[in-house]
């Protein structure tokens, strides 16, 4: 029944769907529309852009006609169509980084029209953001919308040489992080699991190698990173705060080429390379450390191992002109091992098919079925206290999206999706027969998703655009099982009460929701315009971690009929405007946010292997409010950006601090970052960035209590983030020197040096509690740091 309603809401949406006139409207600036036109229907012209010397889609590309006024810009898939009246055009197509393009045609039908732009010679100005037109920040409707590509990742100085891709966005407006060693990021006010990052559309649910030090991908797998904050698409779902979209590359469909890296905690290569040329592609990207080499060659330490790997693939096949397929899947993993003392690991997988289908030319189709895994494990090997624990997180999706163009003034975006989930919270495995431990599995959960939604991208004239849509999600819980109500004193563990048995077909909790969208752009000027968006976001799914920083052993637990839905509404308001042509990007955003069915715990609470973890967890409501700067130069030598975000992020729990709003866990008043890349030849560039934020709030003890001797530090009541730890600030330092150009020869080499904590600041990751050593009598709080040093790197970088 379900499935029949999305399928039928999708096909009326479909068959609703009315060609508009496609009367052209003038932009500012351009020249008036020719006085005469053949009469008759309009034609559509659409193709595929894409780069001439790898085959690649260029995402967000654009094509012009100055003198309608009138464009258009290519989807995720290098797809673009534009609806004209009939008459001979000039079209102009660009992308940053690569040479205008420019074609007369005379458009009397409906044709197609590929086209394969040249790079230029690639300068830093070129390569910090991806997929816009020079002015998009200012004519596009979308509000809080970063874009960046693995040349400006690389770019910046990095951990030990490691290019990462969620350290980079931790240096744009809104985003911040608890700290090193602290796992994802969060965003305007949001917590870790408040964002949807998705890999090639599969949602990936730890994105941090190495407890938070590296993130999971391989930069040189990637071709594209947006980062959406606020007016997020009706198109996506399931979190609160943020859309983190990371497209893998196709693969070079014109010739074998390879890139590859040479650092001091890991090494990696990617291959790409045609199948059939100009039809078919492939890129394989692999990384791996090599702590546990060295560790072998200490004969104390030869059987502990400590490594981390990831391995990406895609390959993709034109069927013909109308279809074409993606293949792609991700697989990575953390192990460590003490001997026969403790093992952990953890990791992700996730695979992807999709199918593009261009039906005319003005609809576009993809059909997607995917399947993501998280999962960790951890036990001791061996030995009479010998046991397995394993826990992970199972989703299967399969879902459909249109774009249907409708004129240059009307996009449609419409689909629908279900996907279905499996938690296993835990289960303990004993490892031989004399151990201590027995069997222990707790109830396993099941759940299913279902969605669709309709957007319009709508122009009003050339001062004048929104972007409206809707999003309805039923979900249900269809576990079996046993579960409880819960009373007891407030703030503190619940009682389970009035056990209740779920079979097949029974629900143990349903859930329905609609969440509409909504941003609007008007034009002041041809270099300046207001944003302005309001979107509800829903989450489901919710993350179940009681520590400052989420760690790989936490729990991802399901909406039941004791966890309600999170939900968010969320405002902003923004003036973008740019200076000489272009070279200046600068913008204001303000921000307010307002949560419900937040979670937080009881004192002490137990999360892990908590058959009754439901009776540790306390709700209430969230806010979050503020105001991000941004000013970026793109021209010349010099480049980089300023970003500054003033916010509070805030909590109102029953039971917890007198029921009176506190602040969050990641809460942080101010947060800059400073980047800067300095091109002293076509051979030397050097960059930096410097990084500061307000600490972040934690509970320290306000009383003390003596036991048998011990003085046991102790917090009255339910006082919760009562202390800040000192500020945070950093500067780190880069260089990337590359090899003298030999034409005769395909391989290319450059060095990158770096200097991360250039200056040593030791950054209080917490704060801990302790006896003094000289006067028992005494405790004293110490501050405990991730890095309290200059970590220098080199990292040798090569293509062919």
């Amino acid at each position: 029944m379900r499935q029949s309603f999305f399928l039928l809401t999708a096909t009326a949406g479909w068959l609703a769907l009315a060609p508009a006139p496609a009367a052209a409207q003038t932009l500012p600036g351009a020249a008036p529309p020719p006085a005469a036109r053949p009469a008759g229907p309009n034609v559509t012209v659409s193709g595929y852009l894409r780069d001439e010397a790898t085959g690649e889609a260029l995402i967000g590309a654009t094509v012009f006609i100055k003198s309608l006024g009138a464009g258009a810009t290519a989807n995720e898939y290098g797809f673009y169509s534009l609806t004209l009246p009939r008459g001979r055009y000039t079209l102009t197509y660009t992308y940053v980084g690569f040479a205008p393009r420019e074609e007369t045609l005379e458009l009397t039908a409906s044709r197609t029209n590929s086209v394969k732009l040249a790079a230029q010679g690639v300068e830093t100005a070129e390569v910090v953001v991806l997929g816009q037109a020079p002015d998009q920040n200012v004519r596009s409707v979308e509000t809080g919308v970063s874009r960046l590509d693995a040349r400006a990742i690389k770019l910046v100085p990095a951990l030990l040489g490691e290019a990462d891709v969620v350290r980079a966005i931790q240096l744009l407006p809104g985003v911040s992080t608890v700290g090193e060693g602290a796992t994802g990021f969060n965003v305007r006010g949001g917590g870790v699991d408040q964002n949807l990052i998705l890999m090639d559309e599969a949602p990936v649910y730890n994105s941090s190698h190495l407890f938070g030090l590296f993130s999971v991908f391989n930069p040189d797998a990637v071709r594209d990173v947006k980062l959406v904050k606020g007016g997020v698409p009706a198109a996506y779902g399931g979190r609160l705060s943020s859309l983190l979209d990371i497209r893998m590359k196709d693969g070079n469909s014109q010739r074998l080429t390879a890139t590859g890296g040479l650092g001091l905690v890991s090494s990696r290569l990617a291959v790409e390379a045609p199948i059939v040329k100009d039809k078919s592609s492939f890129i394989v990207a692999g990384r791996r450390s090599y702590a546990d080499v060295f560790l072998k060659l200490v004969p104390e330490q030869k059987d502990n191992q400590a490594y981390f790997y990831d391995l990406s693939a895609k390959a993709n096949y034109t069927l013909g002109e109308r279809d074409r397929l993606f293949l792609s899947g991700y697989f990575g993993r953390d192990v460590f091992k003490f001997g026969n003392l403790f093992q952990n690991n953890w990791g992700n997988q996730t695979g992807t098919l999709r199918w593009n289908h261009v039906f005319n030319n003005r609809l576009f189709m993809n059909v997607t079925t995917l399947a993501s895994r998280y999962g960790y494990g951890l036990g001791v090997p061996s030995g009479t206290q010998g046991f397995e624990w394993k826990s992970n997180i199972t989703d299967y999706s399969g879902k459909a999206d249109f774009e249907f163009f409708r004129s240059p003034q009307s996009t449609l975006h419409f689909g629908a999706s279900s996907i279905f989930y499996s938690f296993e919270p835990g289960r303990v495995v004993p490892t031989q027969a004399t151990s201590i431990f027995r069997e222990l599995r707790l109830q396993r959960q099941r759940a299913t998703e279902w969605a669709a939604y309709l957007d319009e991208e709508r122009s009003f004239g050339p001062a004048f655009s929104v972007q409206y849509g809707l999003r309805a999600t039923l979900f249900e819980n269809t576990s079996t099982g046993t579960f409880y109500d819960y009373a007891g004193e407030l703030g503190k563990q619940l009682t389970p009460l009035n056990p209740r048995t779920y079979g097949g077909g029974q629900r143990v909790g349903s859930y329905f929701n609609l969440e509409p969208r909504l941003s609007a752009r008007y034009a002041l000027s041809e270099s300046s315009s207001l944003k302005a968006s309001y979107n509800r976001m829903v989450q489901n799914l919710h993350l179940i971690s009681n520590t400052t920083a989420a760690t790989p052993l936490d729990v991802w637990l399901p909406s039941t009929r004791n966890v309600r839905p999170e939900h968010a509404d969320q405002v902003s308001l923004g003036y973008f405007r740019n200076f000489q042509r272009n070279a200046y990007e600068t913008s204001v955003e303000v921000f307010g946010k307002q949560m419900d069915n937040q979670i937080d715990y009881v004192a002490g609470a137990n999360t892990l292997l908590n058959a009754q973890l439901e009776a540790e967890l306390l709700y209430g409501r969230g806010r979050a409010y503020g105001a991000e700067f941004y000013a970026k130069k793109n021209d010349g030598p010099l480049t980089g950006w300023l970003s500054y975000t003033l916010s509070r992020s805030e909590r109102r729990i029953d039971g917890i601090n007198q029921n009176r709003w506190y602040a969050n866990k990641y809460d942080k008043t101010h947060v800059l970052a400073l980047v800067g890349m300095y091109e002293v030849s076509d051979r030397l560039t050097l960059s930096s960035t410097f990084s500061y934020s307000t600490g972040v709030a934690t509970t320290v003890p306000d009383s003390r209590y003596v036991y048998q001797g011990l003085v046991v530090p102790n917090v009255n009541g339910d006082v919760r983030n009562n202390y800040r730890v000192p500020a945070y600030h950093r500067l780190d330092l880069a260089a990337t020197l590359k090899n003298r150009p030999r034409p005769e020869r395909r391989w290319q080499g450059s060095w990158t040096f770096s200097l991360y904590n250039a200056y040593g600041r030791r950054n209080a990751f917490g704060i801990y509690f302790r006896q003094n050593e000289d006067n028992p009598a005494r405790t004293e709080a110490v501050r405990l740091s991730v890095f309290g040093t200059v970590l220098p790197s080199a990292t040798y970088n090569f293509t062919f």
